[in-house]
């Protein structure tokens, strides 16, 4: 590039402060003008000028992407975006596009200028920084801390509800901080390098996980005190992250307990073939309605969860939206919701678990597949695409069950669905759309939430399942009836 070429990289444009997410403004701002983008080959010493939104239909990030293109906006772009951008994010944004090559040098002091304070990352939090700075070797030790925090609880067998869980929200927060920061520095790595790097995350990720598992199963632990103590940290994905995780856990706790006993599995018998038969019917069509039974629809049967199972769902509870950007907001109306971008989160998460580290296979699949939505035209994620492959490379192959506890059925398309994905699913919406933060309509409560996911979710569309889903409405009342 000339010297006097007054350009500017597209990255620095459409990054946030202090990089923290992607301006969704600028965006649409230059999609609706059409401002070209000068995509730069110096390699091949070529150059050319190409529409924003054909680049960006083919992938969401492009300007991110390694390779051998560059990509900038003219200075007459730049024009465009501040002229446009000054009535909808503030002086402080279009100042910020004042800065190119030219003055790059001079960046520093003019950042001391009076400007406006950049907002505090709304996903990540004000805490983000602290442990993107630290070392791989300090992670550790700071997870291995809360680990022996956990620990330090168990042995002493307090029954302190309000300790209990504002340890569990703590170090909850701080492991799912640690791992987002952790997996995007491995991303600049290659996958050896990367696997290599974040072992030791992993590695005391899990014994944190079986920790606090063991903890909330001992039920210890209060649903509405959680709820008031993720409010006072900031961070809404974070938030999110922290309540899913531990909700999750307490789940499948109530769960195992609840089909550990033969009379809860022996009133889903009765009531199965009037509340659930038609659901599953229509989703294994190829058998008769009177051979789809409980067994039909759970590979081998309805059966708890082991401990060493679990824990290694847990952390894909935990880290579920590891892949997720400021910028997604979830079930909200069309002004929040980016399908690109959406989808976007669940394969950057679930590729970049399965390359670069070494997580269990369980939580990359449950990362990978917690918005399928058996199969429904809004859903996503890859084991719809690795499914339709399968089925047209063999025509007559078909699933005759539903869910699988275990991975294998899964990877070889016995079934439509992985058990752990289905239970996320649920919390995953429940959590989105009673979030007091939730933006662009006000926040559900606890019936409403329930009613709606019923009545959208299972009768209206065939997505989440409706066996799990009472049992998941009945340990939301439970909970909230025990902390009354």
């Amino acid at each position: 590039m000339p010297e006097n070429e007054d350009i500017t990289l597209l990255s620095k444009v459409l990054t946030l402060p202090e990089g923290k997410g992607v301006n969704r403004a600028y965006i649409e701002i230059i999609t609706d003008q059409e401002i070209p983008v000068l995509c730069i080959n110096r390699g091949a010493k070529k150059r050319r000028l190409m529409p924003f939104k054909v680049l960006y239909d083919n992938h969401v990030t492009f300007w991110k992407q390694p390779g051998d293109w560059e990509y900038y906006l003219t200075s007459d772009g730049i024009d465009i975006i501040r002229q446009k951008s000054e009535t909808k994010t503030g002086i402080w944004e279009v100042e910020r596009l004042k800065f190119n090559k030219k003055s790059k040098l001079n960046a520093k002091s003019n950042n001391n200028e009076d400007h406006d304070e950049p907002e505090k990352d709304a996903g990540y939090g004000s805490e983000y920084n602290k442990f993107a700075d630290m070392t791989t070797e300090e992670k550790v030790e700071f997870l291995d801390n809360n680990q022996q925090r956990l620990a330090d609880i168990i042995v002493a067998k307090t029954k302190d509800i309000n300790l209990v869980t504002e340890v569990l929200v703590e170090t909850t927060k701080d492991a799912a901080l640690i791992n987002h920061t952790a997996l995007e520095e491995a991303m600049r790595l290659g996958d050896d390098e990367a696997k290599k790097l974040t072992q030791d995350v992993v590695d005391s990720t899990h014994e944190l996980v079986k920790t606090s598992t063991y903890l909330i199963s001992e039920d210890v632990f209060n649903n509405d005190l959680m709820n008031t103590l993720v409010e006072k940290s900031n961070g809404t994905i974070v938030q999110h992250m922290t309540r899913v995780y531990l909700n999750g856990i307490a789940f499948l706790t109530y769960y195992n307990k609840l089909v550990s006993t033969s009379s809860a599995i022996q009133k889903l018998r009765i009531n199965f073939g009037s509340r659930y038969r038609d659901f599953y019917h229509s989703l294994l069509p190829h058998f008769s309605a009177n051979f789809i039974t409980l067994e039909r629809v759970f590979l081998g049967g309805m059966r708890a969860v082991p401990p060493e199972i679990l824990s290694k769902w847990a952390v894909g509870f935990l880290i579920h939206d590891i892949g997720k950007a400021s910028a997604v907001e979830y079930h909200e109306g069309e002004a929040a919701y980016d399908r690109n971008i959406v989808i976007e989160h669940v394969k950057l998460g679930y590729k970049s678990i399965m390359t670069k580290t070494n997580y269990p296979m369980e939580a990359s699949l449950i990362t990978g597949y917690h918005h399928e939505y058996y199969g429904a035209q809004d859903g996503y994620g890859y084991f719809r695409a690795y499914l339709q492959q399968h089925r047209k490379t063999n025509p007559l192959a078909k699933q005759d069950y539903c869910i699988s506890f275990e991975i294998g059925p899964v990877r070889d398309y016995q079934v439509l669905a992985y058990f752990p994905a289905k239970v996320l699913e649920i919390i995953d919406v429940y959590d989105s759309v009673t979030d007091p933060h939730r933006v662009y309509r006000r926040a559900m409560n606890q019936s409403e939430a329930l009613a709606m996911m019923h009545e959208q979710f299972i009768v209206k569309h065939r997505k989440i399942d409706p066996i799990l889903f009472d049992i998941f409405a009945e340990y939301i009342n439970e909970k909230t009836s025990k902390n009354k």
